[in-house]
């Protein structure tokens, strides 16, 4: 049993990380990639990451030893990416990560006497916020956000990963660097264009 959670860890991070090849492909592409010729691709990509290709191990073992188990909220995010209806996650939402992440990791790493990090384990009252977020999201018309929100909750209850905190399957690293970066060129676009709005319009 061990084993074949091992197996499903490592295919759950090769998808994630073909999509991850996949995005970068289509950020240096000037044409909008068809969603069947992404499929063939996280196909071939999560297939190679799988196999050892003459190495004691797979290659995507190697990427799990370096940043571990993706959070499920990440690794959904980053799935329906792919999606041509896609769109993106709300200002709002990753506004939230990051107030969360920043009074969460100091917190967790010793920071001042509360350990946010212990209510993962089974808190009835962060399980609650947690679903109160979720309602939060579906109220402000995002439907993937509970969706996505859920289904950590039941990877988290039947131990889908190694870890039996819900924090890791809400919340990791690479989540709260990709919400900084999202508010930090959100920030950059509205300056940019309030620049461009006083140069059009400068008298003279």
């Amino acid at each position: 049993m061990n084993s074949l959670m091992q197996a499903l860890a490592l295919i759950e991070l090769s998808i994630t990380c073909a999509v991850v090849c996949i995005w970068a492909l289509q950020k240096l592409s000037p044409n909008a990639m068809p969603f069947p010729v992404k499929v063939i691709l996280v196909i071939l990509i999560g297939n190679t990451l799988f196999w050892p290709l003459g190495m004691n191990l797979p290659l995507i073992a190697y990427v799990r030893g370096v940043t571990g188990d993706l959070s499920i909220v990440l690794t959904l995010l980053l799935w329906i990416s792919l999606l041509p209806t896609n769109k993106p996650a709300p200002i709002a939402f990753k506004l939230t990560v990051a107030i969360i992440s920043l009074c969460f990791y100091p917190f967790a790493l010793g920071v001042g006497m509360i350990d946010p990090y212990a209510w993962g384990y089974g808190s009835i009252a962060f399980l609650i916020a947690v679903l109160f977020f979720a309602l939060v999201c579906g109220l402000s018309n995002w439907s993937k956000g509970v969706w996505i929100i859920a289904i950590a909750i039941l990877a988290w209850a039947v131990h889908w990963h190694e870890s039996a905190n819900l924090w890791d399957y809400l919340l990791d690293p690479f989540l709260t660097i990709w919400a900084f970066i999202a508010l930090i060129g959100m920030l950059y676009r509205k300056r940019r264009d309030r620049a461009r709005s006083g140069y059009l319009f400068r008298p003279g």
